[in-house]
């Protein structure tokens, strides 16, 4: 199965070792997941990695962000960024999870508010906005 990971589920899964990131976690390393992504996606991972505030705890958990890219590009599957969905979410930041997750028709793990405002337009659209995986 396929899904898009939005960049705050990615850090509690590369970063944080969160509990409830276990699952993708699980999925990845069994071949069982299929973790799109695109390059956009990974720039905003970077970008993110460096912000102050985040940049000390990023070191003490996994000792630099290069550690964390390496991941990134290890277990997600890169592919193309997605035409403009017939959806718009509220925050543009993440329309790009959107649009990846609409073109290929599979569930959208995010935290983020207006993401998961918009289950029910998502749902229409054959995509499952959830703030939890469950495999």
């Amino acid at each position: 199965m396929q899904l898009v990971l939005d960049t705050n589920v990615v850090l509690d899964l590369l970063v944080f070792g969160d509990a409830a990131a276990q699952p993708v976690k699980q999925g990845l390393e069994a071949g069982s997941l299929r973790w799109l992504a695109t390059a956009a996606m990974r720039e905003e991972l970077a970008r993110v990695l460096a912000y102050p505030k985040l940049a000390p705890r990023v070191a003490f958990h996994r000792g630099s962000a290069d550690a964390v890219l390496r991941d990134f590009d290890r277990q997600a599957a890169l592919v193309p960024a997605a035409e403009k969905a017939s959806v718009t979410c509220g925050d543009p930041d993440d329309q790009k999870f959107i649009d990846l997750a609409v073109a290929h028709r599979c569930p959208l793990v995010s935290k983020d508010f207006e993401v998961l405002r918009m289950k029910k337009r998502l749902a229409q659209l054959e995509v499952l906005a959830t703030s939890s995986w469950v495999g």
